[in-house]
């Protein structure tokens, strides 16, 4: 394997990125980590956040994850994610449009596992809009 760490984001859409990279941070379900080149194989699932991958050379690219998973292997590091969106593609307004959508579902859940799962997506959200506002020096739009 060449100099790095290979790298794959994929959503059920469209593979989102294929590149080299020399660091790459993923928001796991117990908290953000970071992956390099030899790292121990493992596998776990994904929360709602930013992945950063850093290269080579420039700034850092960001981008929105939305659940699913992450699998580290000798060959690389594969994430299969429910949704991915390079940040930049991500505006505020979307961001916002998503957090009313959820507090919709909250609104109308009719059990407690419905009202409990709809309010973790909701503070989900509220967290990933409270990260952004850190991104690129406030960056959504």
């Amino acid at each position: 394997m060449a100099e790095g760490l290979k790298l794959e984001i994929v959503s059920p859409e469209r593979l989102v990125l294929s590149q080299q990279a020399t660091a790459v941070t993923v928001p796991g379900t117990e908290g953000y980590f970071t992956v390099m080149a030899g790292h121990a194989p493992f596998m776990t699932t994904l929360r709602t956040g930013f992945i950063t991958v850093t290269g080579d050379a420039g700034a850092p690219a960001v981008f929105f994850v939305r659940g699913g998973f992450a699998d580290v292997s000798p060959e690389g590091l594969t994430i299969l994610a429910e949704e991915s969106v390079p940040f930049a593609e991500m505006g505020q307004d979307d961001l916002q449009a998503r957090i009313r959508t959820a507090e919709q579902t909250l609104a109308a859940a009719n059990t407690p596992e419905e009202r409990t799962f709809a309010q973790e997506v909701v503070s989900g959200l509220l967290n990933l809009a409270q990260e952004a506002s850190y991104l690129n020096g406030a960056h959504a739009n």
